[in-house]
């Protein structure tokens, strides 16, 4: 059964979330962790946790909104950290690829989230885009553990994450013609690899450019398991014993 440790499932992408489950059900996935980042999104996951066994969530501010986070918005982060089946902070970190301009308040924010998965004892979920160095500089002032969500940096960078305990969310992007990410997927255990989609978004191939979801797991996981010469199932296993000793599914 696989376990798909990072997605977004709002009724803004998908027309008919009870269906969206039912197929990632029959697809062969046993949990999804849907990602909460903004207050609007946090408070639309919490009612799907309580509505489908299979959803549990991760809860966070993503970079993005850094203008906009203000401290009361991270004491409802914290009111929230305790309930059932919330089981990480995330996706938080730094996105530098639109604007640098906030590159402050984007590290303020960052640090706070980082703070309080110190305080709470719960992995991170980290987004970092064109912001390798400031990322790995930032969690170097912390004691947490996580998922660089997304992963899609070279082997070098894979390594330091790594030597810093963190996982690699390994995603759609591996199946794409032209993404180096095959490379260092080849050369990394399958001990430091979880499995995500990302959906709606980042949809792998034969799908891409289509509205992802879960159930598409298993075409990265098959992808994956023909780089490392084993069975999907080995693979599924492999990976969702990496993903059960980061998140607590008992919560």
């Amino acid at each position: 059964m696989f376990i798909d440790t990072h997605c977004h499932l709002s009724r803004e992408d998908y027309d008919d979330i009870d269906k969206v489950i039912k197929e990632d059900i029959e697809a062969g996935v046993d949990k999804i962790v849907v990602s909460g980042c903004s207050r609007e999104s946090i408070d639309e996951v919490m009612k799907l946790r309580d509505k489908y066994d299979i959803v549990y969530v991760t809860i966070g501010y993503h970079p993005e909104y850094a203008d906009n986070v203000r401290e009361k918005d991270l004491d409802y982060l914290k009111r929230l950290l305790s309930e059932k089946k919330v089981v990480g902070i995330g996706e938080i970190g730094l996105d530098y690829h639109y604007t640098k301009e906030n590159r402050d308040k984007q590290i303020w924010l960052f640090e706070e989230q980082l703070k309080i998965a110190e305080e709470f004892n719960l992995p991170v979920v980290i987004h970092s885009r064109d912001a390798t160095q400031d990322t790995i500089n930032t969690l170097k002032k912390y004691r947490v553990k996580g998922i660089i969500h997304c992963f899609s940096g070279s082997l070098e960078t894979a390594k330091m994450y790594i030597s810093m305990g963190f996982l690699l969310g390994i995603g759609g992007v591996v199946t794409f013609k032209n993404s180096k990410l095959k490379d260092v997927v080849k050369e990394i255990s399958l001990e430091f690899i979880v499995l995500e989609t990302d959906s709606p978004y980042l949809a792998p191939v034969p799908y891409r450019g289509k509205v992802n979801s879960s159930k598409y797991l298993e075409y990265i996981a098959k992808f994956i398991s023909d780089i490392k010469n084993i069975s999907v199932s080995e693979l599924a296993e492999i990976t969702s014993k990496n993903a059960s000793c980061l998140f607590d599914f008992n919560k």
